[in-house]
């Protein structure tokens, strides 16, 4: 027998599906939802039903939008000629908050992965390919994450736009603003020195 009203059971089984949430979370997450007025529950649910009916991803960059194009590539005070390459639309926020970028972006959705059976296409690497053949396109950044498979997507992308003659870079990383070197990995800063700059 179950704990909960069958209703309650399918709904906390339906938060329980979104990534991150164990049980009791879910269950917290249901009982917030029964708790909250009917208006409000109606509002929530109508919500994700305009978002999933609204939103698709944008015809250039691959990006979630409810316009297409998305209001970045739309933007025509934005620099074509470099295209910041990132794995999932969630990368492009952090990036815009630092002000510094004021190109566009290919959103990849997802990295390969042979483990995972995932491969060159299965993400948006042909769709990046067909953007590149314009004189336009100058620079590509690869904002992959710095793992194994982002490095190995970044170095397949690089290898596979060799022709184009796009000058290809790799975002820096190394040691995080504000930490100390004492308590950074031999690889961190192994990473920071190779890609030290001139002061």
């Amino acid at each position: 027998m179950s704990e909960y009203a069958p209703s309650i059971e399918k709904l906390i089984e339906s938060f329980e599906r979104l990534p991150s949430i164990g049980h009791k979370t879910a269950v917290r997450l249901a009982f917030h939802i029964i708790n909250s007025s009917e208006e409000d529950a109606i509002q929530f649910a109508n919500t994700i039903v305009d978002a999933r009916k609204n939103l698709h991803y944008c015809s250039i960059c691959n990006n979630v939008t409810d316009t297409d194009p998305c209001p970045i590539c739309a933007n025509v005070k934005r620099d074509k000629s470099v295209i910041c390459v990132v794995e999932d639309v969630r990368d492009i926020v952090p990036i815009e908050k630092t002000h510094e970028f004021n190109g566009v972006y290919h959103v990849l959705h997802g990295v390969i992965s042979p483990m995972n059976g995932i491969g060159p296409n299965d993400i948006k690497v042909k769709e990046l390919i067909g953007r590149l053949g314009t004189d336009e396109v100058k620079e590509l950044i690869l904002a992959t994450n710095p793992n194994v498979e982002g490095e190995a997507t970044a170095m397949y992308i690089s290898r596979l736009i060799q022709p184009f003659e796009i000058k290809v870079t790799r975002l820096a990383y190394g040691i995080p603003v504000g930490s100390n070197i004492e308590f950074a990995d031999s690889a961190t800063i192994g990473r920071a020195i190779e890609g030290r700059t001139e002061m």
